[in-house]
């Protein structure tokens, strides 16, 4: 019978643990365990989807267990085709370290600092030559790598496999036996990879990790994994009000997901709201509200969450206007002009609320453009002093004149 702690971490929010009686019993043990996570700073930034594995690396590392984060300089380079239906392009050395550095600063937003190693794959492949890539890929075969279900596909479909990705979970592989994990963390994506590094791991004579992986976090579409590439994403590092809209546009159904996966909520209290959604006795908006001031807590604490719970009520719910907005700057031919024609396209790229003119015009077809809570289409606007230009239901510009 499992203790209340270890059943939680074994339970609360993972997909698969291969093997679990492995783990309980290493567990049990009291030995502190050796926890690798890996991460390719192939994007600057983590997001929620990130967190899901990192808030359960936090968990280990509660009852006395050491994390090693890999930062994936190598890989990054080859970009993980997990998923991938194409070849990625490789990036450069230059890229991956600019995206390391922000990955630094996140990881310990969420994992403890103190009881963290943080590694760098060069450290090792740097001193790899020839002779070692010959050695470490001849104990894997293609049939091997073609068994894996997104090679597998793309093989079938007549699209290209280049030999680096196939080189990927052979890499990450060995990252477990330099390192001497005892377990690897990972979603549900990465399970091929990791059990490459339990199978390695035992070929050269180490015990194999444990596989923990944990399930995918849906973005905002409601559809794909959360991915900066998909624009699905909410970043960590996001602004308070920008994290809070973000999670009151999820979908219904994810709710219950987000509230297991990223918070600290207990599980009776989670059973209690899905029994609530399940029957329609209480508003989804609600348990949204309840959710984003949770999310936002963590990251800006209670009184940024407060303050993001009252923009959202006044702006979205009440439609007033926000107390602070950013202002957009139009020139004066004489101090005495009241009002100004100018064309709203060229106003709206100025003040990044499109990112080119066309794009502009389009939003200006569906009607998400309005002048003080007036929908405009026509380009050429008559604009005053302190005038409010909104676009979509989020982003807010007042109007300065300046002589």
């Amino acid at each position: 019978m499992l203790n209340s702690k270890l059943n939680f971490l074994i339970r609360r929010g993972v997909a698969e643990i291969i093997t679990e009686a492995e783990l309980v019993k290493l567990l049990e043990s009291g030995k502190p365990l050796r926890l690798k996570q890996g991460f390719d700073p192939s994007t600057p930034d983590i997001h929620l989807g990130h967190v899901v594995g990192l808030r359960k690396l936090r968990q280990f590392q509660e009852l006395g267990h050491k994390v090693i984060l890999i930062i994936g300089d190598w890989t990054a380079q080859i970009g993980d085709p997990s998923g991938q239906s194409v070849t990625r392009p490789m990036l450069s050395p230059e890229q991956i370290e600019a995206n390391a550095q922000t990955y630094m600063k996140q990881f310990f937003k969420v994992v403890d600092k103190e009881k963290t190693e943080a590694r760098w794959q060069s450290e090792w492949y740097d001193k790899f030559n020839l002779s070692d890539v010959f050695k470490l890929t001849s104990k894997f075969t293609v049939a091997q790598s073609l068994a894996r279900e997104d090679f597998s596909k793309r093989y079938s479909a007549g699209r290209p496999i280049s030999l680096t990705e196939m080189l990927y979970p052979i890499l990450q592989g060995y990252d477990s036996v330099a390192i001497q994990a005892d377990v690897e963390f990972g979603g549900t994506d990465q399970k091929f990879n990791c059990l490459a590094g339990r199978e390695l791991q035992q070929m050269m004579g180490q015990p194999p990790q444990q596989v923990f992986l944990v399930p995918l976090l849906i973005g905002t579409d409601g559809s794909d994994k959360m991915s900066k590439s998909l624009g699905n994403h909410i970043g960590i590092d996001d602004p308070p009000r920008e994290m809070y809209g973000k999670l009151m546009s999820i979908p219904d159904p994810l709710i219950i997901d987000y509230f297991e996966l990223i918070t600290d909520i207990p599980n009776p209290e989670i059973a209690e709201f899905s029994q609530q959604l399940a029957t329609q006795s209480i508003n989804p908006m609600i348990l949204k509200k309840r959710l984003a001031h949770e999310i936002v807590t963590q990251f800006h604490g209670n009184k940024a969450a407060l303050e993001a719970d009252e923009h959202f009520a006044r702006v979205f719910q009440r439609r007033e206007l926000p107390e602070e907005m950013e202002s957009i700057s139009i020139g004066l031919k004489s101090a005495s002009e009241i009002e100004v024609q100018r064309d709203i396209t060229r106003l709206l790229v100025k003040a990044k609320l499109a990112k080119s003119r066309s794009e502009a015009r389009r939003l200006l077809a569906q009607g998400a453009v309005d002048i003080d809570g007036q929908k405009i289409s026509q380009e050429s606007v008559t604009l005053k002093d302190g005038n409010v230009i909104r676009v979509g239901k989020h982003d807010f510009r007042k109007v300065k004149f300046q002589g």
